[in-house]
């Protein structure tokens, strides 16, 4: 990377978004990563307060954050998942199912452990549906060390992150016990409780029956 004045930049390529803010009408980037600047792009650039410009310089043992936020993003990834567009060294991870989210916390710690870059996942063992966040993934600085994002793999080991497991349609049967639903002496308040909680899975309630306390009525031999 290196800095060069604005007005000498025609034909090199912007390692960076720049970003362009008119009051009540934009703020977002202008210029994106990789755009080689043109002779018409100067006096845009020159407005947004542009004097010089950082430009691409690529070397062997350096990654622009774009490139190691995709190696990040190939750690997490697993089936059932999608990436966001890459932007400014980050991806987001979206779910493409409902199903059981899990991740491997003890990996996680080891690669956010390296510095400079991180994975900022949300809890895992807690239900998720199509289309909820799921992690980001950031590098940090401008340019990487190619060595780190090489122990970030090493890191992660040779399985995903991540995964989801998805949900499978189920049947249910509700069986109530108690001598006092059983007779009647009180309205059965389980039961609906029972109904709604698997509401929000997959599921078909089949049925509910209601048992005495009789240990032959609700033994199954």
């Amino acid at each position: 990377m290196k800095l060069i004045k604005t007005t000498e930049a025609v034909g090199h390529v912007l390692c960076h978004d720049l970003t362009q803010i008119i009051k009540g009408v934009t703020k977002d980037a202008r210029f994106r990563k990789g755009h080689i600047v043109t002779e018409e792009d100067i006096p845009v650039l020159l407005s947004m307060g542009k004097e010089h410009l950082y430009l691409w310089e690529k070397t062997e043992d350096m990654l622009h954050e774009n490139e190691g936020a995709v190696i990040l993003y190939d750690i997490c990834k697993n089936d059932y998942m999608r990436p966001s567009e890459i932007k400014e060294g980050k991806i987001d991870i979206f779910a493409t199912t409902e199903g059981l989210f899990k991740v491997d916390k003890e990996r996680l710690k080891r690669i956010n452990s390296l510095g400079e870059l991180m994975i900022a996942t949300r809890h895992g063992n807690f239900p998720v549906k199509e289309g909820e966040h799921l992690a980001g993934t950031r590098v940090i600085p401008l340019l990487i060390d190619k060595d780190k994002m090489n122990r970030a793999k090493e890191a992660a080991g040779d399985t995903p992150l991540m995964q989801i497991k998805p949900f499978h349609h189920k049947k249910v049967g509700i069986i109530t016990t108690g001598n006092e639903v059983f007779y009647g002496r009180i309205q059965d308040a389980f039961g609906p409780v029972l109904r709604q909680k698997v509401s929000e899975y997959p599921s078909e309630v089949i049925g509910q029956r209601i048992l005495s306390d009789d240990p032959k009525s609700i033994t199954v031999l």
